[in-house]
């Protein structure tokens, strides 16, 4: 692939990948299992003050990083919610279907609840809006988690259908990740 030549990086660009996703002014956007708050961070700056981004993590101190980093910024478009992705309804402070544009980024990697991380991120996300999952490819094994914890694209595509979504466009997002967005 003559892309891969291009981008031989493990690390993937957030602002390049959000302005794929056409994430813009005024949008709210949520990261589901934020971690440290890569996406959400610039995530933030992309929607402004007319928009919101939600930070979603299971891990307390993850949050945390995220609040400090987007006070350091004088971001205060950012909202914490501790939450469990596993869990249908977790992130209640988040009302059902006001999300634009839903990130599901290296998140299947780190769970076995795949169906149900699918189905709480579309319970978030709008009827027009969109969720972008990035996860490690399987047939790149050089870094990141073992092939046994990486899903294929077909395995996401078929877990976006039964939760009643189709797939809408495939992002180059790097070398050792696949990008696949998914509409209602």
């Amino acid at each position: 692939m003559a892309n891969e030549s291009q981008q031989p990086t493990i690390f993937l660009n957030a602002k390049d990948i959000l302005k794929k996703l056409d994430v813009s002014h005024g949008q709210v956007v949520a990261d589901l299992g934020c971690g440290s708050g890569y996406f959400v961070i610039e995530a933030s700056r992309l929607v402004g003050d007319a928009g919101r981004a939600y930070a979603i993590d299971v891990q307390k101190p993850a949050l945390s990083t995220v609040e400090s980093k987007a006070a350091s910024y004088g971001l205060t478009n950012i909202v914490t919610v501790w939450s469990d992705a596993e869990v249908y309804g977790g992130a209640r402070r988040i009302k059902n279907g006001s999300v634009d544009v839903m990130l599901l980024i290296q998140l299947f990697s780190q769970t076995h609840k795949h169906q149900e991380v699918f189905r709480e991120a579309g319970r978030m996300t709008k009827h027009d809006g969109e969720i972008a999952v990035i996860d490690w490819r399987p047939d790149r094994l050089t870094y990141g988690p073992p092939k046994a914890r990486r899903l294929s694209t077909e395995q996401v595509k078929s877990l976006a259908m039964r939760e009643g979504w189709k797939l809408s466009r495939e992002l180059m997002v790097g070398s050792y990740h696949f990008g696949l967005v998914f509409k209602k």
